[in-house]
């Protein structure tokens, strides 16, 4: 789905699930249209500004799958940073992060085995404090691997759980702050 209302002539669009918004919802931390997973909706403008450009970092938690090739050292170069290219074609270096080799997710999230076969993968936990754009997919390139499936799980303690897709989960803005860890 793709991370904005109206814009997109093909495609599926917030704007097709079946939910009455307020006026002034936008999305915050968007997923390429290749991803998955947890998408903050909100009319509250300041939470961008407090979630993803505050000097305080916060956790974004997401599942990988990946070709079968990943190693250990992979992981561990992964886990101190590595470099990748970002917007205006500059080398970034990625701040250490948190990432484990796991089992098949629960199948709250719905995974299927989509790939054939033929073509093994693992799956990957990784948790992140910086969100450069398509970083987690540059940052498995950068390791010789592929991100086949990416589905962001949570921000800090905000889960997307057993959240069917294309379903809202509405929060007290309080509650919705709280599990942000961000300032009321």
């Amino acid at each position: 789905m793709v991370s904005q209302f109206i814009g997109h002539e093909i495609g599926n669009m917030l704007g097709k699930i079946d939910f009455d918004f307020p006026e002034g919802t936008h999305a915050i931390g968007r997923l390429d249209n290749l991803s998955e997973g947890l998408l903050i909706l909100t009319t509250n403008k300041r939470v961008t500004k407090l979630l993803f450009q505050s000097i305080i970092p916060h956790k974004r938690t997401y599942l990988i799958q990946c070709n079968a090739n990943i190693t250990e050292t992979n992981l561990e170069e992964l886990r101190n940073g590595v470099s990748i290219i970002i917007r205006g074609n500059s080398l970034w270096t990625t701040s250490p992060c948190e990432i484990e080799m796991i089992d098949k997710p629960d199948d709250c999230y719905k995974i299927e085995n989509m790939l054939h076969p033929r073509h093994p993968y693992k799956w990957l936990k990784i948790t992140l404090t910086e969100g450069k754009y398509h970083q987690i997919r540059k940052m498995m390139i950068a390791v010789n691997n592929k991100c086949k499936r990416l589905i962001r799980t949570s921000i800090e303690d905000l889960e997307l759980a057993d959240l069917p897709v294309g379903k809202v989960r509405e929060y007290k803005e309080e509650d919705f702050f709280n599990l942000l860890k961000i300032k009321y």
